[in-house]
Parts: structure tokens; C-alpha cells; sequence
């Protein structure tokens, strides 16, 4: 693990670029991270393939160490409609 660090907003232009056609809300900071998404990008996923979806954009974070703990909140518009 190294000293690497990033914040919640640059985890979430990270997110944006990766996925520019859904919403995209990053909170927290110190290696722990709460994401709420929503996007057709996850229509037709259950929720551990939409996690896997995301996770290939964070994994080279997550092996420097900068990032530890994530908890994700990843919804269609349809989903989050009725949410």
C-alpha cells in the first residue's frame, strides 16, 4: 500500500468520465467512499454485476491503496423513479 490519496470529488470525475451518461455522487473521503449512480449503464444487470461494472473503473485505486471501503447505491432511471 502506498501514500496515495484521492477525494470524493475526484473519484467522481473519475466515474463521470467512465460512465458520462449517468448521474454520478461521490461522498466521503479517507479511503471510504459512498457512490450512488443512476444510468441505463446498469438495465439488465442484478445488483453484483452492476457492482463489477464499476469496480473495473476503481481497481487500480483500490490496489494503491487510496481507495479501501466502497458502498454503492447503483439504479436505472426507472429505479430510481420509484425509489
Amino acid at each position: 500500500m502506498t501514500d496515495v490519496i484521492i477525494d470524493a470529488h475526484a473519484l467522481e470525475d473519475l466515474l463521470r468520465n467512465s460512465f458520462p451518461d449517468c448521474e454520478v455522487r461521490v461522498e466521503g473521503g479517507g479511503g471510504k467512499f459512498q457512490v450512488a449512480m443512476v444510468g441505463d449503464a446498469f438495465s439488465g444487470l442484478n445488483a453484483v454485476k452492476r457492482q463489477q461494472l464499476v469496480y473495473q473503473h476503481l481497481n487500480a485505486h483500490i490496489r494503491s491503496g487510496a481507495v479501501h471501503a466502497v458502498s454503492m447505491n447503483l439504479l436505472t432511471p426507472g429505479e430510481s423513479a420509484t425509489a
